[in-house]
Parts: structure tokens; sequence; C-alpha cells
């Protein structure tokens, strides 16, 4: 899903936000104020979380 994750991250319909906490940093997505997808990086163990669906928020090629 990373590169999917970029997608979503780099399109500039959405809204991004980090929070960094120590070791942990957390990436949120959000579309129209839901959040669509996550990541959360703990150390060298990265989780992404996205809602169903969330392939319709996907663009074919971001500049």
């Amino acid at each position: 899903m990373r590169s999917e994750f970029d997608n979503l991250r780099n399109n500039p319909l959405h809204d991004v936000k980090s929070d960094v906490n120590g070791e942990k940093q957390i990436i949120k997505i959000y579309r129209f104020e839901h959040l669509i997808a996550k990541r959360n990086t703990l150390k060298k163990s990265i989780r992404y979380f996205a809602v169903s669906g969330y392939q319709q928020f996907l663009v074919d090629e971001v500049s």
C-alpha cells in the first residue's frame, strides 16, 4: 500500500496532518475532513491503514 499511500498523500485535494512523538510518527490523510488513510511508524515498523473504498480517492497521476 506504500505507493497508494504516497498517491493519496501527494494529491492536492487531500489534507495531510503529521504528528511526531519521540520515536512514533503518525501521518493522517483527510478528504473533506474525513480520515481516509493513516500511516504509523514506530522505530522500523511501518503500518498502513485505510477506509474501505479508499481506491476511489486515488488519482492516475499527481504532479
